[in-house]
């Protein structure tokens, strides 16, 4: 049987989720997951939510400003589906903001309406031994609502950057994966400080200069934390400088 195009992908997607170098960077593994769903899955978005070391919901990294924005409003608000999803560590399937199913998100369902997004759903984030985390799928008046098989395509492309957090590890230790997403959330505060600074300097959207920031990093074999830090700090390589 001769596979698509497709399929070729999601083979290669999860080849980049599982094969990474023993010092990987574990943020930049979590926001590659949310940028291989949006480029697979018919949807307008993805984000990462986990728990921390008091099992606290935290927004991880999203696929865009927007994703970001909603999922941080999910924490304020304390309320939303993918905090449910991250708490439960169970799939959910896509549900609609609108009608009965936002009544269990009153608040939430309002806020992602007026950013144009029309359903969510979530695959939980696990190893073998417990969860800890989700990602989140947010689908667009633009998108489609994700399939049954769409589900099975984000879990396997969940399950595969679990693996890759255990890699070193027993996927039983929870402690070390708790550790590993701790110096994830870490490293969102200094990359979201990155993005400003660049976001000022160049006057570009944060979304345009994250973008900038990830292609630097990848063309020189940086770290992208590493890299956010320096710029945090005031210093901006002369090639993110430019117009």
């Amino acid at each position: 049987m001769p596979a698509t195009e497709r399929e070729a992908r999601i083979a290669e997607a999860v080849r980049d989720l599982v094969h990474r170098s023993a010092d990987f960077d574990p943020l930049e593994l979590l926001h590659d997951l949310t940028e291989h769903a949006t480029a697979l899955l018919p949807v307008a978005g993805a984000g990462v939510t986990v728990l921390d070391d008091l099992g606290r919901v935290e927004y991880a990294t999203a696929s865009d400003e927007r994703c970001r924005r909603l999922e941080e409003v999910q924490i304020e608000l304390d309320e939303g589906p993918c905090l449910d999803a991250t708490r439960d560590g169970a799939a959910m399937a896509p549900a609609a903001l609108s009608g009965p199913t936002a009544m269990r998100w009153p608040r939430f369902a309002r806020r992602a309406r007026r950013a144009g997004i029309t359903a969510v759903a979530a695959v939980p984030l696990r190893t073998p031994g417990f969860t800890a985390g989700a990602l989140n799928l947010m689908s667009g008046r633009e998108t489609e609502i994700p399939t049954t098989n769409d589900l099975r395509i984000a879990q396997a492309l969940a399950d595969a950057t679990a693996a890759c957090f255990g890699h070193q590890h027993d996927l039983h230790d929870q402690a070390v994966l708790i550790q590993q997403l701790s110096t994830a959330l870490e490293s969102r505060l200094v990359i979201e400080q990155a993005k400003g600074v660049l976001s000022e300097r160049l006057r570009v959207s944060l979304d345009d200069a994250f973008g900038r920031l990830r292609a630097h990093a990848r063309a020189r074999q940086l770290k992208l934390t590493d890299l956010a830090a320096g710029v945090a700090q005031g210093t901006v390589p002369a090639e993110l400088s430019e117009p």
